[in-house]
């Protein structure tokens, strides 16, 4: 049975991978025609691998636009979904299902998003 696992400190292996993206955009310098930004992005995640490349995954995109009023500020998704690591001939390649429900939204913004994604690895 295989069991694909990351490390994690000091040589121990889990099959976890949690961490956290963040990014703070500011407008500073351009055209006095284009709008300013004050936008936020943060990507918490969770991957939990299984055997055989399988693992189930949760990375939701929260964002703020600092300039929309109160009600129109933040995206704020729940939701996740599964992904399977693999190869076709020496390729190797990532798949990943992820379905996310926006518990809190901007007007015009769907409720639901479905991201599939694949991949082409080509690792050192």
């Amino acid at each position: 049975m295989e069991r694909r696992t990351h490390r994690c400190g000091a040589g121990a292996t889990q099959p976890w991978t949690i961490g956290l993206l963040g990014r703070q955009l500011w407008s500073f310098e351009g055209d006095s025609d284009r709008s300013d930004v004050n936008q936020l992005l943060l990507q918490p995640f969770i991957n939990y691998n299984l055997d055989k490349g399988w693992y189930l995954i949760t990375d939701m995109i929260i964002t703020a636009n600092w300039y929309a009023d109160s009600e129109n500020r933040w995206t704020v998704p729940l939701g996740g979904g599964f992904g399977k690591m693999f190869e076709i001939g020496k390729q190797k390649m990532n798949t990943k299902l992820e379905a996310y429900y926006n518990v809190e939204k901007p007007d015009g913004a769907p409720e639901w998003t479905l991201n599939w994604t694949l991949q082409f690895l080509f690792p050192r």
